[in-house]
């Protein structure tokens, strides 16, 4: 029964133009994954999205050498694929890049990989708390620090736009995986200013 369901389905899909196909795939991955025991996790739907429906986040503090991105490149060629674009979930049918900005960027702009991609990329959608901006940026700072990969200026940027959302030092360092000192370190590369913002003092110290 299973494998007469499976030739039924896709003798289907191999009758469908090739865009309608894809679309066919996705939506069938999305119905699977709805009843699957691993639902909770965001690569048990990897999808393929049109590459102009992705867009990079405005904050990522990973930057990638040269060498390593001309190693990134052949193996995008030779091996292909082998992670997603990690995403948010659409806001006015565009995708935010949470982890991946190099690999889209790359298949993007090299027209050959662009070529054997069809014009699309795999990715895998995050929900959760990447729905808010804060969220976004402190799932986008762990993939970085799993890698061991990010760029300290931007990452005190980071911190500094947290501590003005509302973050408190603790809850930075629980999401980012920091301990309290890399935290204080990080906030005083923005300078004492920034750092003691949020302090108050006495009217003694107040200079006239």
């Amino acid at each position: 029964m299973q494998k007469q369901i499976i030739d039924q389905m896709t003798a289907w899909l191999e009758t469908l133009p090739e865009a309608e196909r894809i679309e066919a795939i996705n939506a069938f991955r999305i119905a699977i994954h709805r009843t699957s025991p691993f639902r909770n996790q965001p690569v048990d739907c990897v999808l393929w999205v049109k590459q102009d429906e992705i867009t990079p986040n405005d904050y990522n503090p990973n930057n990638v050498a040269p060498p390593e991105k001309k190693l990134l490149l052949k193996s995008l060629q030779t091996d292909g694929f082998t992670q997603p674009i990690v995403v948010h979930e659409p806001e006015n049918q565009h995708y935010e890049i949470i982890d991946g900005f190099h690999r889209q960027q790359l298949a993007t702009s090299k027209s050959a990989l662009k070529s054997k991609l069809k014009g699309y990329l795999p990715v895998a959608v995050l929900q959760n708390e990447a729905s808010e901006t804060s969220g976004r940026m402190a799932s986008t700072i762990r993939h970085n620090r799993a890698r061991g990969r990010h760029q300290i200026n931007a990452m005190a940027d980071i911190i500094r736009e947290l501590a003005q959302l509302g973050w408190t030092d603790k809850k930075i360092g629980e999401e980012l995986g920091m301990d309290a000192d890399e935290v204080l370190r990080l906030r005083q590369i923005n300078g004492l200013l920034d750092m003691f913002s949020d302090r108050q003092f006495s009217e003694a110290w107040t200079v006239k």
